[in-house]
């Protein structure tokens, strides 16, 4: 009880101390851009300044200590004072130096490349796998949402039950679905090798064979991920007015047609974002791939569950850093080269 109570005190000082610094915050950018530069946007920037700071203070400073943390040899051995940066212990240890650049500069960043990312498996296996796990959830999650949000778009009775239990996956915590289908692929006991056994198939190793539990991945991700594109789908394909599809079934287009030219086409401006959230969630999802893969089989592995081992069971913080790095800077690339190409962000001439 006495812990409860000093954790509550303290968390109420924090935020005593939040509020008061965004009231000092707020009376400063009023006297600057009310008072002083006389703006007509004061306004929006006193809005906007306790939200830009808040991200500062949470994402920036993280990021760039990070940042920092990746030019360092910090681990369980060199923890804390004890870590130095990698060009100090190249300095120090000159014997070591083959190469100052990828040895000393940007040592860890070249680690990931050149060293095993777990006890064996390398980063380009580990990356092309998640590749083809981030392609597969992907695909069938919008093409299984497609064919729901079309189905739903239709006039037809208990629409809104039916549009109920298919979002009930999505409001499932992901740890709870899958510590829940964890059960489900058990050998002996699980919900689907009994179901197998009903149709003459023999039990399969969910679990312990590394490619049917890559399988068992991609069944509970695609699984939970359906309902966000069914939703987002939905939503774009009732925006879409009927007179198009009326114009089309005059002109003599069959429904094929139709959705080519009409439905995909205007759906794109929905489309691409939860695309592009979608597969930035699916590269990222951690707990899938970890719960599913309890017995640490390096052939499921995708590259967060790495960065996950190699920071917290190996306990290379240095290295998991620039680890980290290199898989935002990807994300990063596939983002900005998916909206260029796609013009999504382009600014509409009126």
């Amino acid at each position: 009880m006495d812990v409860i109570i000093r954790s509550l005190s303290e968390v109420g000082s924090t935020v005593f101390y939040i509020l008061i610094g965004t009231v000092i915050l707020e009376l400063i950018l009023y006297g600057v851009f009310g008072k002083l530069l006389k703006s007509r946007h004061t306004l929006p920037v006193m809005l906007l300044g306790p939200a830009i700071v808040g991200l500062a203070v949470l994402i920036v400073y993280p990021l760039l200590w990070e940042f920092n943390l990746s030019f360092t040899n910090m681990s369980l051995r060199n923890f804390g004072d004890k870590a130095q940066y990698t060009w100090v212990v190249c300095r120090e240890n000159p014997e070591i130096v083959n190469s100052w650049v990828t040895d000393c500069l940007i040592k860890n960043y070249a680690d990931v490349f050149r060293l095993p990312v777990l006890k064996q498996a390398f980063f380009f296996p580990v990356f092309f796998r998640t590749v083809l796990w981030t392609v597969i959830n992907v695909v069938f999650s919008v093409g299984f949402g497609m064919a729901l949000a079309l189905l739903l778009n239709r006039p037809m009775r208990g629409k809104g039950v039916y549009r109920t239990f298919i979002i009930l996956p999505w409001a499932i915590p992901q740890v709870i679905a899958a510590l829940a289908w964890r059960g489900e692929f058990n050998y002996e006991f699980g919900f689907v090798n009994l179901m197998l056994g009903k149709v003459g198939i023999p039990p399969i190793q969910w679990l312990t064979e590394p490619g049917w539990n890559f399988v068992a991945m991609c069944i509970v991700n695609i699984w939970l991920g359906i309902p966000f594109m069914m939703v987002i789908l939905l939503g774009g394909l009732q925006s879409i007015s009927g007179e198009y599809y009326e114009a089309a079934e005059m002109d003599g287009a069959n429904g094929f047609q139709q959705f080519k030219n009409i439905t995909l086409p205007l759906l794109q401006p929905v489309m691409t974002p939860a695309i592009i959230l979608s597969t930035i969630w699916t590269f990222n999802n951690f707990n899938v791939p970890f719960f599913i893969n309890q017995n640490e089989l390096e052939t499921s592995d995708i590259l967060v569950t790495a960065l996950f081992r190699a920071a917290f069971q190996y306990n290379r913080y240095g290295f998991a850093a620039a680890f980290a790095f290199v898989i935002f800077i990807v994300l990063l690339s596939y983002s900005v080269f998916y909206i260029r190409v796609t013009g999504t962000l382009k600014e509409v001439n009126v």
